[in-house]
């Protein structure tokens, strides 16, 4: 069964540090382009991190870029996600996803989500 799985949310402080981990079970994971997305209440799903397939190259958004880091275990088919300093605007539900397009910044590459998990920052 093709499915990811997030993991790691929770209700932390402002400034502090939470890491998500996306288990895969994908047939071929490591051909795979991958990525992190949000949602937060009222506002659209949008990607915040990508991951090339062999991890040599990522992407941010501008919003996270220098605080959080997106990383892979291609043996172990996970993909995480490391958020430091994080702010109340970080709130949201985080989305592992998968792509099938070349561009790892290019959302609508993106074909397939787990189920998400909530990230809450308090003041």
């Amino acid at each position: 069964q093709v499915q990811l799985v997030e993991s790691g949310g929770g209700l932390v402080q402002a400034g502090g540090s939470l890491r998500l981990s996306c288990q895969a079970s994908l047939r071929t994971f490591r051909s795979y382009n991958m990525g992190w997305f949000r949602q937060a209440p009222g506002k659209e799903r949008s990607i915040i991190a990508g991951i090339t397939k062999s991890g040599d190259k990522t992407y941010y958004s501008d919003s996270v870029k220098g605080r959080f880091t997106i990383s892979r275990d291609n043996d172990k088919q996970t993909v995480d996600l490391q958020m430091n300093s994080l702010e109340q605007e970080d709130t949201a539900v985080y989305y592992c996803a998968r792509s099938r397009h070349w561009n790892v910044a290019y959302a609508p590459g993106y074909d397939l989500w787990g189920q998400g998990t909530q990230v809450t920052v308090s003041s």
